[in-house]
């Protein structure tokens, strides 16, 4: 059976990685894992029309927020990497309102409302949004739960990196958020497969760094 031809979206891309540990990530082996897997990525995305005319739909209406061409090549990476992980719906064939909340938070830093003082309050507010919203309508998906992190470290990192004036905030949340996406990846190449997310019941240092980060953005002048 071809990798394209798996339908849950984590074996396929366990058996990627398999390969290409295999092949000590050689160029050949490199070249063969993008090829399969962007060519597995065009399949669930072709059998999922509707999800990906709500894609388009919801970044073609962030374009206009925009301020310069940098911006929009935020929204555009933000449409691939959407497109291209539609296979993470599983079962789903549309969007559901949690992940177009996630999709906007994560797209925060390319809009006007990004610089806003009160852009951090708002990301906290959609992302309390957005999993309520999954609980209750009984959407979760991998989609969703990758979009979650991907779009907290974007937009986060990026208020952090651009707005926040202490250095010590700043390495503090490049290690809550960009450092775990690096080394989720690292340990996926090393072993050849995806590592389980660390879901800590109690606390989470990066929602604590949230409400840090997103008050001192709203009380600096």
């Amino acid at each position: 059976m071809r990798v394209s031809d798996i339908d849950d979206s984590r074996a396929a891309t366990n058996a990627l990685l398999a390969a290409a540990r295999e092949a000590q990530w050689r160029p050949h082996a490199v070249a063969r894992f993008l090829g399969q897997a962007t060519e597995r990525s065009a399949r669930q995305a072709a059998r999922r029309p509707r999800a990906l005319a709500e894609l388009t739909a919801l970044h073609c209406l962030l374009l206009p927020l925009t301020r310069n061409r940098q911006d929009r090549r935020w929204v555009t990476a933000s449409w691939t990497l959407g497109a291209l992980h539609l296979g993470l719906l599983e079962r789903r064939d549309r969007l559901s309102a949690a992940d177009a909340l996630t999709l906007i938070r994560g797209n925060l830093p390319a809009t006007s409302v990004g610089s806003s003082r009160f852009s951090g309050v708002l990301a906290i507010a959609s992302d309390l949004a957005d999993g309520h919203l999954a609980r209750r309508q009984s959407t979760d998906s991998p989609f969703g739960d990758y979009a979650d992190t991907f779009a907290d470290a974007a937009f986060w990192t990026w208020l952090a990196l651009r707005h926040e004036p202490s250095s010590t905030v700043r390495a503090a949340a490049i290690a809550a958020w960009a450092a775990p996406v690096v080394a989720v990846t690292a340990v996926a190449l090393v072993r050849g497969a995806m590592p389980e997310r660390p879901r800590p019941a109690l606390l989470r240092p990066a929602a604590v760094m949230q409400g840090v980060v997103a008050l001192r953005h709203l009380l600096r002048r």
